[in-house]
């Protein structure tokens, strides 16, 4: 269920979209949660026993459906356009389980050849994901950065740094448009590359390695370089003409894995416990989510003819989330802080 086009399937569908609705849900009564919870399980398991069937492929589109409906109105009372990307973009994500069932069951059946394929859907799907985090990722880390560093009398003032968000945006928007079609991915390739760039300049310029008593701000700052280093990677295979797949596995292993593993052991010990996570904790997460991204970028396109690296990049994903579960289970959130 699992192997193929399943793989980007279960990421998208599964993780990320679980992913989102933590992060953006916000408090709700628990019979909804369940219910979500429930449906989103029926997905996983009905993909993963019969991925051909209708009923398997409708369960995930329902979800998303769902999601979106409960989020996106949430976002709409910004002002300001910046702000007012984040539920058209949770909307493109949580349509694209729509697009891969109506691409599944119609495009078969219709007499033209549909130019979109599920591979490139899922493609898709990761440069919108590259584009929420780092909206996302920067709305978090850059206020972090700023009262850590005015804590020591040390002022910030590259902190959301609009006109770098801005054009962030818009190169990130454009290069995920423009590699849906295979003769424009050349214009991707450059507004990745142009994005990437910014991606690490706004990275520095919040001065994280001034920081050294937050490990929980460093982690996301390793993140947050992984979106850049895997942009420019995804750049330099599309103007190379080659598979983008492997360098995709940079934004999704490196750094949707360190940022969500990071921020969820920053909102656990900082609401219950009021300190930053450990930083042995920290710092193994960042160096087994390098590992899987770099074992899993070295096997190339064709992963299964490195079966060793494949292994290894998949174990050191399960470890960091293995580790982030032990967490949690040590720290349970119906225990609160004595000091609360």
């Amino acid at each position: 269920g699992a192997a193929g086009t399943g793989h980007g399937h279960e990421l998208i569908f599964g993780f990320v979209l679980a992913l989102m609705a933590g992060y953006t849900l916000g408090p709700q009564p628990r019979r909804k949660l369940l219910g979500l919870l429930a449906l989103w399980l029926l997905a996983r398991l009905l993909w993963l026993m019969a991925p051909d069937f209708l009923l398997s492929q409708l369960a995930s589109p329902a979800f998303a459906l769902i999601l979106a409906w409960l989020v996106v109105p949430r976002f709409n009372a910004a002002k300001k356009w910046r702000n007012r990307i984040t539920g058209p973009l949770i909307l493109m994500i949580c349509l694209i389980p729509l697009a891969w069932l109506i691409l599944t069951q119609l495009a078969p059946h219709l007499p033209l050849q549909v130019p979109i394929q599920q591979t490139e859907l899922m493609h898709f799907g990761i440069l919108a994901l590259l584009l929420l985090m780092t909206f996302m990722g920067g709305r978090l880390i850059a206020p972090a950065a700023a009262g850590t560093l005015e804590k020591k009398g040390i002022p910030l003032e590259a902190r959301v740094q609009p006109r770098i968000e801005a054009a962030l945006i818009v190169l990130l928007l454009i290069s995920a448009v423009l590699y849906l079609h295979p003769g424009t991915r050349p214009g991707a390739a450059i507004m990745l590359m142009f994005a990437a760039i910014l991606l690490a300049i706004r990275c520095l310029r919040w001065q994280l390695w001034r920081c050294p008593e937050r490990p929980d701000l460093l982690c996301l700052g390793f993140g947050y370089l992984w979106l850049a280093i895997g942009a420019a990677a995804v750049s330099w295979h599309l103007l190379q003409g080659r598979p983008p797949a492997a360098s995709l596995h940079l934004i999704t292993i490196g750094a949707l894995g360190t940022l969500s593993s990071g921020i969820m052991l920053r909102l656990l010990f900082q609401r219950y416990q009021r300190t930053p996570p450990p930083a042995w904790a920290c710092l193994l997460l960042v160096t087994l989510f390098a590992i899987a991204a770099v074992l899993r970028f070295a096997s190339g396109a064709a992963p299964f003819g490195h079966p060793v690296q494949l292994w290894l990049s998949g174990l050191g994903w399960s470890a960091a989330y293995i580790l982030v579960a032990v967490m949690f289970w040590r720290h349970p959130l119906t225990n609160r802080s004595p000091n609360r």
